[in-house]
């Protein structure tokens, strides 16, 4: 019989038709490592290998990269307080991690890109935004123009009436009726990390960084992106719009 999934964004329950015949590309949204995971995380990270495991004993050969955030408002936050290096804070949280997915007998996916290591895989993708008119700077940042995006909303079913054109929100975490244009690359700040690029001397925001690590690993077009319910928006919103 078929393999039927639930469709977040049609609401429905689908047949699953992978790209490439025998073969499954899955990205999977993992940690942010600014501390312990804990077990409500391991619940998502628990049915992902499930359905790792479902799909491999059904015979396709599957692809999965789960990403390692070790970049974003929370690790700098905890890194700075500690006063230690981004790596140094984020290492233990990492081996943790790392420990407890063996403790929980979850496989290991074949890759687990860490955001810090893939800077200009996500200035390029900023690159090709801009090239396409997606995007503006402002004070040094560079923002997704979502009414740029036709589609922007899709996933999530969120209203897009009374949308402020213009208004940017520079958090990497923000509530779901606040509806902005997102950043993509921040400028840096006193006593922040920061990269020398060609988009000057900044960070990447969150939501640029899984899909430009996505891209890299799994193609521009892949089959299933899981992630945790409270990620649809608006982390998974805007990797739609930007990828």
């Amino acid at each position: 019989p078929d393999i039927r999934f639930h469709n977040t964004m049609t609401r429905r329950v689908e047949p699953f038709h992978p790209a490439v015949d025998g073969e499954v590309r899955m990205y999977t949204c993992g940690p942010t490592v600014y501390d312990y995971a804990h077990i409500g995380n391991f619940r998502a990270y628990v049915w992902e290998d499930t359905l790792r495991r479902f799909l491999k004993s059904r015979g396709f050969r599957v692809t999965q990269v789960m990403n390692i955030t070790d970049v974003d408002d929370k690790t700098i936050c905890g890194a700075a307080a500690k006063g230690v290096s981004l790596d140094e804070y984020t290492k233990a949280y990492i081996d943790a991690f790392f420990e407890d997915l063996d403790a929980l007998n979850i496989e290991r996916a074949e890759v687990y890109p860490r955001a810090t290591r893939h800077i200009p895989e996500m200035v390029e993708l900023c690159h090709r935004l801009m090239e396409r008119k997606h995007t503006y700077e402002s004070q040094g940042s560079l923002y997704f123009r979502i009414a740029s995006f036709a589609g922007y909303g899709k996933l999530s079913h969120i209203d897009m009436a009374g949308i402020t054109p213009g208004a940017r929100v520079e958090s990497d975490e923000y509530e779901k009726d606040d509806l902005r244009d997102f950043v993509l690359w921040k400028a840096r700040k006193e006593g922040e990390p920061s990269w020398t690029t060609t988009l000057g001397e900044g960070r990447p925001g969150w939501h640029l960084e899984c899909s430009a690590m996505s891209m890299k690993y799994l193609g521009e077009t892949f089959d299933i992106h899981t992630g945790a319910v409270d990620n649809i928006f608006p982390h998974h919103e805007n990797e739609v719009a930007q990828s």
